[in-house]
C-alpha cells in the first residue's frame, strides 16, 4: 500500500538516523522507498527542507504530490529548500494533489513544532510494523496516510460541494427574473462541465492505480521467484 509518512523527531541527528533506518528497511525488503526529504522547523516558524544526495535532485519534488505534501508541511511561512536553491512555497496548497486529507496535515503541524525535525517519505508498505518499531527505537512518532484511500474521499468531497453549488444555481434559476435566467444557465452548464471533467479526471487516476498495483504485484511475485530459485 502507498502511504505518505511523516516522522517527528526533537532534532536533526535523530532524524537522519530516521532517514538512514528507512534507507536499511527499503535495502531488507521491508518497505519500498520512493521518495524522501528531511524538513525543519525553525525557531521563527520558517522551515529548511533537505534532501539525500543519493535520492535525485530537490528540483524534482515540485509539483508531484511529495514534493505538495513538503509545501504543504512547510507552512504559510514558506520552506527555503536548500541552502542555494533560492526556491519558497506559496501560503496555498491544493489538496487534491497532495494525497493527504487536512486532518492528517493538522496532525502532524502539532507535533512539528519549532525546532522539531521531520523526515517526510513516500513508501510503499504491507505492514506498519517494521518502520514503527524502528522509528520507535530511535525516538520519532510515525504519523502515516494511505494516499489511495484519502485521494478518493477528496474526490468524493470535492464532487459533493461542486453539486450543492449546482443546486444553489437550479433552486435561484426557478425563482430567478427572465434576465436573470441565461446568466444563471451559464453558469450551471460551466459547473456542469467541471464535474464531468473532474469525474473523468478521478476515472482515469484510478484507473492508473489499478495497473500500478498490478504491475507491482507482478514484479513482487518475479522478485519472489528469484529469490526462491536462488535459494534452491
Amino acid at each position: 500500500m502507498d502511504r505518505m509518512l511523516v516522522v517527528v523527531f526533537d532534532n536533526e541527528s535523530r532524524a537522519y538516523d530516521g532517514k538512514s533506518a528507512l534507507q536499511q528497511l527499503a535495502k531488507e525488503g521491508s518497505i519500498g522507498l520512493y521518495a524522501y526529504a528531511v524538513l525543519t522547523k525553525n525557531a521563527d516558524g520558517t522551515s529548511s527542507v533537505k534532501q539525500g544526495d543519493d535520492a535525485g535532485p530537490l528540483g524534482t519534488l515540485l509539483g508531484t504530490s511529495f514534493g505538495t505534501l513538503i509545501g504543504a508541511l512547510a507552512g504559510p511561512a514558506g520552506a527555503a529548500i536548500g541552502a542555494a536553491a533560492g526556491m519558497s512555497f506559496g501560503m496555498g496548497v491544493d489538496l487534491t494533489n497532495v494525497g493527504v486529507g487536512a486532518d492528517f496535515l493538522d496532525d502532524v503541524a502539532k507535533a512539528l513544532g519549532p525546532n522539531k525535525v521531520a523526515v517526510v517519505a513516500e513508501v510503499e508498505e504491507e505492514w506498519t510494523t517494521p518502520v514503527d518499531t524502528r522509528m520507535e527505537q530511535i525516538g520519532g512518532t510515525v504519523f502515516r496516510r494511505s494516499v489511495a484511500d484519502v485521494q478518493d474521499k477528496i474526490d468524493e468531497e470535492n464532487v459533493a460541494a461542486m453539486k450543492v453549488d449546482y443546486a444553489q444555481f437550479k433552486a435561484e434559476h426557478a425563482q430567478a427574473q427572465a434576465d436573470r435566467k441565461e446568466k444563471i444557465t451559464d453558469k450551471m452548464n460551466q459547473l456542469d462541465s467541471r464535474i464531468q471533467a473532474y469525474l473523468q479526471k478521478t476515472k482515469d487516476r484510478r484507473e492508473v492505480d489499478r495497473v500500478k498495483a498490478q504491475v507491482k504485484a507482478g514484479v513482487k511475485k518475479v522478485e519472489a521467484d528469484v529469490a526462491k530459485a536462488k535459494a534452491s
